[in-house]
């Protein structure tokens, strides 16, 4: 299949479909840390959902929609900020362009949103302790012509992966990224949760 995996500089799921056989390209507007920049697109990803693909999977950024970041949205207390409501919105339009592309088969990731933005119904919840990582970042998926993800390999989480901003006396909020880690490298897609992706969605090339 021709596979385009948007936002994605890491490569992880674009590695995991080469492996299997598949066409499969990364898109972004950096240049690739994962090691095949021939098969990598840098460029505005927009253009290329004009093209025909067997599948789209996407991540586009969710720095102003995660519910992560809802306390600088309400900065003073009861108060919307509305400089970032904007962005958000902004991002909102960028993901609803994946969300309505013309392709059969299409998965997008992102965090909990914040209820402001009135995103879509989710698909599926996933976790990355349900892929072999011990940790908890809740992660959803808006899923169309593709089957929900099943976990791969359960195991115990022993902390979150991105810290928490509550107590620091609390080892178990520390997470295993530590706390200053660049925003790029804590969004990197685990492993496990790749592999996943491009074996259930995917499965081994026909060719």
């Amino acid at each position: 299949m021709k596979i385009l995996v948007a936002c994605e500089e890491s490569q992880a799921v674009t590695i995991e479909l080469r492996k299997l056989g598949h066409e499969a390209y990364s898109c972004d507007i950096e240049p690739c840390s994962g090691g095949h920049p021939e098969w990598h697109l840098q460029q505005d990803v927009i253009p290329l959902l004009q093209q025909k693909w067997d599948m789209i999977i996407a991540f586009p950024p969710c720095t102003y929609l995660s519910n992560a970041g809802a306390c600088r949205l309400y900065p003073q207390k009861g108060k919307l900020n509305i400089d970032r409501y904007k962005k958000g919105l902004k991002a909102k339009q960028f993901f609803m362009q994946f969300y309505n592309a013309d392709c059969q088969k299409i998965a997008i990731e992102n965090p909990v949103s914040s209820k402001i933005f009135n995103m879509p119904e989710y698909t599926q919840e996933i976790q990355p302790y349900m892929f072999g990582h011990p940790c908890t970042k809740k992660t959803r998926l808006w899923l169309k012509g593709l089957p929900k993800l099943v976990s791969t390999n359960v195991v115990d989480p022993i902390a979150p992966y991105v810290p928490a901003g509550t107590s620091r006396k609390n080892r178990k909020k520390y997470g295993l990224a530590k706390r200053g880690d660049d925003a790029k490298n804590r969004a990197k897609t685990f492993t496990g949760i790749a592999k996943a992706m491009a074996e259930q969605w995917a499965g081994k090339s026909e060719k």
